[in-house]
């Protein structure tokens, strides 16, 4: 039995699959961030994309006269909040509509919290003048695939 070989790896095959998986590891995690930044920002464009249609559905209501417009509004809604927890109706009983079920997560922050701005302020604005919802952006200071800052989308 001494003259038997013994089988197994050797010291020199085992580097080379440590190598080889290393290697493999190194190419694809650059592959998978590119990934699931992706997959953030099409939740990010649906998010936005959601409650602008909300907010201009609240202002074509208000414009029909469907609902009450509170004075320096323009017929936007006041808040946020206003799309979620719906609005009376205009001529008709124990009507409210809502406009949104949620506030969506922004996917770049985790939070609930936008940007917003209002139709009076100018379209570059940090601070939002609080007069009404005109539009909403991302708080996130990241910047897209596409180069441009998730402030601006």
């Amino acid at each position: 039995m001494a003259g038997r070989r013994q089988r197994g790896y050797t010291l020199v095959e085992l580097v080379i699959v440590c190598v080889t998986l290393t290697v493999l590891a190194g190419i694809s995690m650059p592959v998978v961030k590119f990934t699931v930044k992706r997959s953030k920002e099409m939740e990010l464009r649906t998010a936005l994309r959601e409650m602008r249609a909300a907010i201009d559905e609240f202002k074509r209501y208000s414009d029909s006269g469907l609902l009450p417009v509170e004075l320096g509004t323009d017929g936007y809604p006041k808040e946020l909040e206003v799309l979620v927890e719906g609005v009376d109706v205009i001529g008709q009983i124990d009507r409210k509509v809502k406009f949104l079920r949620r506030i969506p997560i922004d996917p770049m922050t985790g939070k609930d919290e936008w940007g917003l701005r209002s139709y009076q302020d100018d379209w570059d604005a940090t601070s939002w003048g609080g007069e009404n919802v005109y539009d909403v952006y991302s708080l996130s200071e990241g910047v897209g695939l596409n180069g441009v800052p998730y402030t601006l989308w």
